[in-house]
């Protein structure tokens, strides 16, 4: 008996592409979401760890700018007028000239 070929109606070969084309396009737009999640996620972790790296500069330039004040303090005492003399005085054995050891330049 001959077999004889059934033509499929187009209207079943349109449908059939009509949703593969819907199939990938819903692929290819969950593919997007995914990606512009993960951008979302990985800017947000980029943000957090900046924080981080600004609140530990921060607090770096507050103990810099502490032991900066410290040292200025330091210094006007190594400065000090009074601190010299007695050093001189008393480790230096040093004193004040005579009236006739003093000689005028002009």
């Amino acid at each position: 008996m001959p077999v004889a070929k059934v033509a499929r109606p187009r209207a079943a070969m349109d449908v059939r592409q009509g949703s593969g084309l819907r199939v990938s396009t819903l692929v290819l737009s969950l593919l997007v979401l995914v990606a512009v999640a993960l951008v979302y996620v990985w800017s947000h972790l980029h943000n957090t760890q900046l924080k981080y790296r600004i609140a530990e500069e921060m607090t770096v330039r507050e103990n810099l700018l502490e032991e900066n004040r410290r040292l200025k303090v330091e210094i006007a005492t190594l400065k000090s007028p009074q601190r010299i003399e007695s050093i001189a005085r008393e480790k230096l054995k040093l004193q004040y000239p005579e009236r006739e050891q003093v000689v005028l330049i002009k």
